[in-house]
């Protein structure tokens, strides 16, 4: 007899309000850092100057990253919030129009009328909310708003990021430095979206080109600003 195993599947889609903090915080501070030691270093500054411009960078976005992230996911947060406030009154005042809401949104999914009513009453029984916000809101687990989780995954790779860059300002001569801090960041961007990618399951080449491509225009035009200001002044 062919029994069978249940086996319990891990979905990539757990790991995404970490993970888009992450990229985006990781990137950044690749980019803006490098962007600013490369305008630096261009406007024929000392490699001492360009490290305290660095470092200033590395500070201030950190601090940017995680209050940026924290205000604007908690304004998802508090729309998330203030949705279940309403599910929950509607809930009380009229069941039987939020049982049939919810019988409805089955049935335009391709499930019968009577079964999706039937649906709808045994998910209502064990958690009205939770199934009201789940299929007609959707809000889950999952995905809910965590703002103090993205401010502070943000902060720290955002540090992390801009950290790379910086140390080959201390690493490499003055004379080269525009040079080395540019192809040192395009690697540490290609890793970072091929790491990305694979945590999350997605294309690593599509990836990883397209954050090395926009670190590259970043760095680029930045590059050209600083030795245009550094000629003139």
């Amino acid at each position: 007899m062919t029994r069978l195993h249940i086996q319990t599947e891990r979905h990539l889609v757990s790991r995404i309000g970490w993970l888009r903090a992450a990229v985006l915080g990781a990137n950044d501070g690749i980019v803006s850092t490098a962007s600013l030691i490369v305008g630096v270093a261009a406007a024929s500054a000392s490699s001492s100057e360009v490290l305290v411009a660095g470092v200033a960078g590395l500070v201030a976005g950190a601090m940017s990253m995680a209050a940026g992230e924290y205000v604007s996911v908690s304004s998802q947060s508090d729309t998330e919030q203030a949705d279940l406030a309403r599910e929950r009154a509607e809930l009380v005042d009229q069941p039987e129009v939020e049982r049939e809401e919810l019988a409805q949104i089955y049935i335009q999914r391709g499930v019968s009328a009577e079964l999706a009513r039937q649906v709808a009453d045994q998910l209502m029984a064990k958690d009205a909310l939770g199934t009201h916000a789940r299929d007609e809101l959707g809000i889950s687990e999952v995905t809910a708003a965590r703002p103090i989780q993205a401010a502070l995954t943000s902060a720290a790779t955002f540090a992390i990021g801009a950290a790379m860059p910086l140390a080959i300002v201390l690493l490499m001569p003055s004379t080269y430095l525009v040079m080395g801090v540019s192809i040192a960041s395009l690697l540490f961007l290609a890793l970072l979206g091929a790491v990305g990618a694979r945590t999350g399951g997605a294309n690593v080449w599509k990836a990883t080109f397209r954050v090395t491509f926009w670190g590259a225009l970043a760095m680029g035009l930045t590059a050209v600003i600083g030795a245009l200001f550094g000629t003139v002044i």
